[in-house]
């Protein structure tokens, strides 16, 4: 059974949906073993779109797969929608990921062998969604991919790629979406279209929006950007001081 917990916060801000508490992570074994974070603590509100960036290595991308239940750390808590990771088998993540969490990888992830509605439906036969190829329809509609449902991956563009992603991340309609780097491997006028439809999802549902990006005037579009370096929170603060400091 999830394990539920109040979050409180401070007074006229929303909620906080996402609340880690003292995370440390190493990963590897022996003498490989490194040490990528290091006493992380991050509330992110209700709403809220946040932008992790910071050097290769700084430990922005780990993070957020702690945010999203895929990564879970040595010590400390990540609570998300008043639930404590903890506190769940990896059987009780995994379903509290498929309703709660939609996750767009700079690497699209789709499964070659299906088209982009199979894609998008899967994760929501596996839920138990009883409409599934339905509500993938409609989320692949939704963005602009209306005419290329029974197309495979290798027939779309790398844009309409991470579109399928996308659809398939807000199909069970998350309480949060995390990208990491959902850029990386388009052309600047492609990822702009992608940025632009990830930030008007984002304001259309309300969700809370977590983006890993090395791009700087990416990261100004959020609301408040958080600035990791050696595994540490080295920086926060909104957008507008980011922009004075470029």
């Amino acid at each position: 059974m999830d394990s539920v917990i109040t979050t409180s916060s401070p007074a006229g801000r929303a909620p906080d949906t996402i609340v880690i508490t003292d995370v440390d992570l190493s990963l590897g074994t022996g003498a490989a073993r490194v040490h990528i974070l290091k006493d992380i603590s991050l509330r992110v509100g209700s709403g809220e779109a946040l932008g992790l960036i910071g050097p290769s290595g700084s430990g922005k991308s780990t993070l957020l797969m702690v945010m999203a239940g895929l990564e879970r750390p040595d010590s400390g808590e990540v609570v998300v929608s008043g639930t404590s990771f903890n506190a769940l088998s990896e059987d009780e993540l995994a379903r509290f990921r498929g309703r709660q969490v939609g996750i767009v990888f700079q690497s699209f992830h789709l499964i070659p062998t299906m088209t982009a509605l199979e894609n998008v439906s899967v994760p929501l036969e596996l839920a138990g969604v009883p409409d599934a190829a339905a509500r993938a329809a409609r989320e692949l509609a939704s963005v602009g991919l209306g005419e290329r449902l029974h197309h495979y991956p290798t027939q779309l563009s790398g844009g309409e790629q991470q579109r399928v992603a996308l659809a398939r991340a807000l199909a069970p309609d998350p309480a949060i979406l995390v990208a990491d780097e959902p850029t990386g491997n388009l052309d600047e006028a492609t990822g702009k279209q992608i940025v632009d439809l990830l930030f008007a999802k984002h304001a259309e549902r309300g969700m809370t929006l977590v983006l890993v990006t090395h791009d700087s005037s990416l990261a100004q579009r959020c609301d408040r950007v958080v600035r990791l370096r050696s595994g540490r929170i080295d920086s926060t603060a909104p957008p507008q001081r980011l922009r004075a400091e470029a």
